[in-house]
């Protein structure tokens, strides 16, 4: 990712868990019950993105270990500043290029980040790699396929001006077919009220490889 954008994040790292818990708290909850469920006591999991900790720091009583990173340092400074279990850490990585061996968990979690990241197609494949065959992934992410192309061109300009960019809009359907194309077998799929509509996702990893 470019540097300005991970400058923005740093830079909104202060402001991240009150965005979150104003306008997404009820459909963050709603995760958190969700991935609650799916998970289970001697998954080692990895998060992907995982800004300032909340999804993990929640989820962490409910599986054996969690690897929490995030390519913006203040991101990381954040989290590491919350009260967590001794079965969490946090650290700085790129998801582009996971610093974990091949097969190292039993799940994976990238929550509402695939469309912020100029690759997506490759931090799947990293995600693929590092996952254990029939391995679990659990990908949210908002979708903006129904803003119209005038209005979102125009949001995006200025988001971009500001050091923030989106780099894919997808509907709930598309993002689900992308999913699918990056060799993923999507197990559920459901669309949470947030800010944006948010497409709740799990699917496996086929265990052929």
């Amino acid at each position: 990712m470019s540097k300005d954008n991970r400058a923005f994040w740093d830079r909104y790292a202060k402001l991240y868990d009150f965005e979150i818990k104003r306008f997404n708290g009820p459909a963050y909850a709603e995760m958190y019950r969700r991935m609650a469920a799916a998970l289970s006591p001697e998954m080692n999991v990895l998060e992907v993105a995982t800004g300032t900790g909340l999804i993990a720091v929640n989820i962490a009583a409910h599986v054996r270990r969690i690897e929490a990173i995030d390519f913006a340092p203040k991101m990381i400074a954040a989290a590491q500043k919350k009260k967590a279990p001794a079965n969490l850490r946090f650290s700085v990585a790129d998801a582009t290029a996971l610093p974990f061996d091949d097969q190292a968990f039993d799940a994976a979690i990238i929550s509402n980040a695939l469309h912020i990241m100029p690759d997506p197609t490759k931090v799947l494949s990293e995600i693929a790699r590092v996952l254990k065959p029939n391995g679990l992934l659990i990908a949210p992410t908002y979708s903006h396929g129904h803003i119209r192309t005038k209005t979102w061109d125009l949001n995006a300009k200025f988001l971009k001006w500001i050091g923030f960019e989106t780099y894919a809009k997808w509907t709930p359907a598309e993002y689900v077919t992308f999913i699918a194309q990056n060799g993923f077998t999507v197990q559920t799929h459901q669309v949470l009220r947030a800010a944006f509509p948010l497409v709740y996702l799990e699917a496996h990893y086929p265990s052929e490889r």
